[in-house]
């Protein structure tokens, strides 16, 4: 494909924001669609990028014979639904995490992308952080073998607000949304499938109606194993810290950032052409497009991890 790449994009909020505004860096790509729940803001969001056609329904977009492909920023809900209406549609789909919030929807939508052997990818961001991508480049080289992560995953989101201290219209949820990061995460960067892997969960909350608390132990096949503990109830630092602690080293990872155990920083700028993380899926998600190959990150890669969050779920939940 050499032609100009015709994008619809489903969220306007916090998130889809970070996707229009990595997708400016990016040549060749044209977000001609906007979907958002709210038209008058949605339209304000357009306006601002150059956004010709404004919706309120995915299905407007998907109608629009020059959309290409479709990048979904929208409740975790819709995910599985809105990627199966993509690929129907013809649509190459990049759907932002989670790819699901069940194992049987996963397993739908990765079906599906067999059947039509469109593009499909999932937005697991940690994969192409330059912080994590420069520890993977290690890994593969064989300079260093993780033997223990150790992941904390903290926010202070006691009421239903968005990044942007905006009202949500859903709500979050720490197994399969901020789970899958780390789970999808330690599996890549062993190289090994998850053998093990336990959870406990603290009070459900009485509006929310989900667990503010969580904690997980996984276990890789090689022997490696990974602590996680994740809280909507921590007042700062806010954010998701991980630590590889190897056979060679020890490193801290906060978002694009990178440290080693002397807490001395690691210079990843030139890892790749931008430090911007959700810039860099995108670019992976458009040149997949143009290679007609499967994306890092695709739905068929990612998989295991909604496998392993329904066997956590399955013991939080047993009924």
């Amino acid at each position: 494909m050499t032609k100009t790449i015709k994008v619809a994009l489903a969220g306007a909020g916090a998130f889809g924001i970070k996707h229009l505004d990595g997708i400016k860096n990016i040549d060749g790509v044209e977000v001609v669609s906007l979907v958002g729940r709210r038209l008058d803001a949605t339209r304000e969001v357009a306006a601002k990028y150059g956004i010709a056609h404004v919706a309120t329904d995915l299905a407007d977009s998907l109608a629009l014979k020059d959309v290409d492909a479709v990048i979904l920023c929208t409740p975790t809900q819709m995910h599985a639904s809105q990627s199966i209406a993509c690929l129907k549609a013809g649509k190459h789909v990049q759907v932002e995490i989670p790819l699901a919030d069940s194992w049987r929807d996963a397993q739908a939508v990765a079906e599906l992308q067999k059947q039509t052997g469109l593009v499909a990818m999932c937005g697991h961001t940690r994969r192409f952080n330059p912080s994590h991508q420069w520890v993977h480049r290690k890994i593969v080289a064989g300079d260093f073998n993780i033997q223990q992560m150790d992941v904390q995953t903290f926010f202070f989101r006691r009421s239903n607000m968005n990044a942007l201290g905006q009202p949500r219209s859903w709500t979050d949820h720490l197994l399969w949304h901020h789970a899958a990061h780390t789970v999808d995460l330690f599996a890549y960067q062993t190289r090994s499938p998850i053998v093990k892997a336990n959870a406990i969960q603290g009070p459900i909350h009485p509006t929310l109606g989900i667990a503010m608390d969580m904690s997980i132990q996984l276990k890789a096949a090689n022997g490696a194993i990974c602590t996680l503990s994740l809280s909507f109830n921590n007042d700062g630092p806010l954010g998701t810290f991980f630590r590889y602690i190897g056979d060679t080293g020890t490193y801290i990872a906060r978002y694009d950032d990178l440290f080693d155990g002397k807490d001395e920083k690691i210079d990843v700028s030139k890892v790749d052409v931008s430090m911007n993380g959700i810039e860099l899926q995108d670019r992976e998600y458009f040149a997949a497009i143009r290679e007609a190959r499967e994306p890092n990150s695709s739905i068929a890669q990612v998989l295991p991890c909604y496998q392993v969050l329904h066997r956590l779920e399955q013991q939080l939940d047993p009924d």
